[in-house]
């Protein structure tokens, strides 16, 4: 888009020139206008900065969304949360069960993190990446996730990830995951996500799933399949289809209240680092 300075060439100048007196009777001053630039040269300059005008407004409009176009427009997207909905990691003090550790180094500080999958995480990826774009969203730094994403989905089968960076500063150091800054009719996503907070802004997208911790016999993941595989598929609109999914008797995904020994043992984990990546 053209300068400031450039813009105001487009603006007619008028000059003002009077002439004598006239000899007649009761006819005063007349004031004759030249113009600096012919209407047939200010039309079209007008014209040009008012398209370009467009052309920046549509530009900064596509970089404003988080996530590049679809590459195929039948595909729906679903957004995952990333703590205690795909993983749990705790540092410190090893516990007695994880599967990887990932080393970030945050603001100069390293640190070990000690990272338990979900049971049936990788089994969800593989079967849901087969049939709709994922999409990872989390509240946590990237230095932190990135590394434990790449340990999670050595195949690629996550198809963007957002991070902290990308999310709506709340409150008290909460964040809030806007689903219409990804660039993707609503009507096409679900996200899945422990904590209400971060889809408040889109309560009807969303599917709560259950905190995890370190529940072993943990089948949330397992059951959210058959939604994503079979369920919404009569649906058009993806929100009335959770919608549906949650009121109905496939209800087995809300939210339950995590034991306080749980509570207590999550706050032992995350004491030390909780500025750092979790909310």
């Amino acid at each position: 888009m053209a300068a400031g300075p450039r813009r105001h060439q487009c603006f007619v100048i008028l000059k003002r020139e009077e002439e004598p007196i006239s000899s007649e009777p009761n006819v005063g001053p007349r004031i004759k206008l030249k113009f600096s630039t012919s209407f047939s040269q200010v039309v079209p300059r007008v014209t040009v900065l008012k398209e370009e005008e467009r052309q920046a407004e549509v530009q900064v409009e596509k970089h404003q969304h988080l996530l590049p176009p679809l590459v195929s427009s039948k595909k729906r997207t679903v957004v995952l949360d990333l703590d205690e909905t795909l993983v749990h990691s705790t540092t410190g003090t090893p516990p007695p069960n994880y599967n990887f550790m990932i080393t970030p180094t945050i603001e100069g500080v390293t640190m070990n993190f000690y990272v338990l999958k979900r049971p049936g995480v990788d089994e969800f990826l593989e079967a849901i990446s087969k049939k709709y774009e994922v999409v990872v969203f989390t509240a946590g730094l990237e230095q932190y996730a990135s590394l434990l994403l790449d340990v999670l989905d050595p195949k690629g089968l996550i198809s963007h990830r957002l991070y902290r960076d990308s999310c709506k500063p709340l409150v008290k150091r909460r964040f809030a995951k806007d689903l219409s800054t990804i660039g993707r009719d609503l009507e096409n996503v679900v996200i899945v996500d422990d904590n209400p907070r971060s889809y408040a802004l889109q309560p009807a997208n969303a599917i709560p799933i259950k905190r995890f911790v370190d529940d072993v016999e943990d089948k949330e993941l397992e059951k959210l399949l058959g939604f994503f595989e079979m369920y919404c598929d009569g649906f058009e609109d993806m929100r009335e289809a959770v919608k549906q999914y949650l009121g109905g008797a496939n209800n087995t995904t809300k939210p339950a209240r995590t034991s306080s020994s749980s509570r207590r043992r999550n706050t032992r984990d995350h004491s030390s680092v909780i500025k750092y990546h979790h909310i």
